[in-house]
């Protein structure tokens, strides 16, 4: 059962890449395809990174560990898309101009902290095999807690890319705080501060 399940979540997962590519293909992108491949493919980072923190309250809802199993798969999509939306702005927007690259880092705040989203996510991807979680032991669980920083740095990322209407980069930020609140062990927290 969990076998056909991960099959099918994985199957699901490439339905992203399939629409892009064949938006690209059928010539379907608008008069701004690059912006469009952009937002594309930063949205399903932003929503592999709920689907991966939401994998741990649905073992807590439900009782079940399979959501587990999930978990690094969503991650590693995660990272798929997340290097996609990076490739699309340094390969298709900027043509590998590391001069303009590097100096729209360090001036524009958005690209900044989407680059440190990235660059955070790197070893998250390195050591998401079952050997890299033998060799790490109890480090890996610490290092994988910086999903909870890179989805931060996400949505920041989003608000600040977007000028006016901040409607969908704000809902994104809830699912997260929400997701991330869920994690709180509220009695030791309760404890402390008394």
């Amino acid at each position: 059962m969990k076998k056909i399940l991960k099959l099918g979540f994985f199957i699901l997962s490439l339905i992203p890449l399939i629409i892009v590519l064949y938006r690209i293909f059928f010539n379907q992108l608008g008069p701004e395809p690059i912006k469009e491949i952009t937002h594309h493919t930063g949205e399903w980072t932003l929503l592999f990174l709920i689907f991966t923190l939401s994998m741990t309250p649905l073992k807590k809802l439900t009782n079940l560990s399979i959501w587990i199993s999930f978990r690094r798969m969503f991650g590693l999509f995660a990272f798929f898309y997340a290097s996609l939306h990076l490739m699309t702005y340094v390969g298709l927007d900027y043509r590998f101009d590391l001069n303009s690259i590097s100096k729209d880092v360090l001036t524009k705040k958005f690209i900044f902290i989407g680059f440190a989203a990235w660059l955070l996510m790197v070893p998250l991807a390195i050591t998401s095999s079952k050997k890299m979680i033998g060799l790490l032991k109890h480090n890996w669980k610490k290092l994988h807690k910086l999903i909870y920083v890179i989805s931060i740095f996400g949505v920041v990322h989003f608000i600040w890319l977007v000028k006016k209407d901040l409607t969908e980069p704000l809902i994104y930020l809830a699912i997260i705080m929400l997701l991330l609140a869920f994690r709180v062990d509220y009695k030791k927290f309760l404890l402390k501060i008394r």
